[in-house]
């Protein structure tokens, strides 16, 4: 059975690669690679968005803020109720609280943030049981993918 799961792609693998799409498309952008899938509870894709604060000139134009967004947008409320929140990089506190408020059952992520991670690395915003939500949350799909590609990216920058 474990030789027959390794060549099958779990959905959260499949949708990582879909944020990892995205990812790829703000390095093009030259934003950060960060890249956001928004699905609902039945696995429909609600909202995809990549880094784009340089591009909007906007400080909050982070993939996940973008997602979020575009997920209330499709479903016509702020409550995204049941929904799962893919993203590349472990969200910030701004991105944190947002989900919290948005009412995200579940967060996956790629690879940690040891400098503004508020998920697990610094700060444990989503599931902090003073808040009046918290969100499942799973780490490590597709990891080394998504490490890989900011610290490339930072390194082309950074000679």
């Amino acid at each position: 059975m474990d030789n027959a799961r390794s060549f099958v792609k779990s959905l959260d693998e499949v949708f990582m690669e879909m944020a990892l799409s995205e990812a790829y498309k703000a390095a093009e952008e030259g934003e950060v690679p960060v890249g956001a899938v928004l699905v609902s509870e039945g696995g429909e894709v609600l909202a995809r968005a990549h880094n784009q604060p340089l591009t909007l000139k906007d400080p909050t134009a982070h993939a996940e803020i973008l997602a979020l967004r575009e997920g209330a947008r499709q479903l016509k409320n702020y409550r995204l109720l049941g929904t799962t929140l893919y993203v590349t990089l472990e969200p910030c506190p701004m991105c944190a609280g947002a989900l919290v408020y948005a009412r995200v059952k579940r967060l996956v992520f790629g690879t940690r943030d040891p400098r503004s991670g508020a998920c697990v690395s610094l700060y444990r915003i989503v599931d902090d049981p003073r808040l009046n939500h918290r969100l499942e949350v799973t780490e490590g799909v597709l990891a080394k993918t998504c490490a890989t590609l900011l610290q490339e990216f930072f390194r082309r920058r950074r000679p």
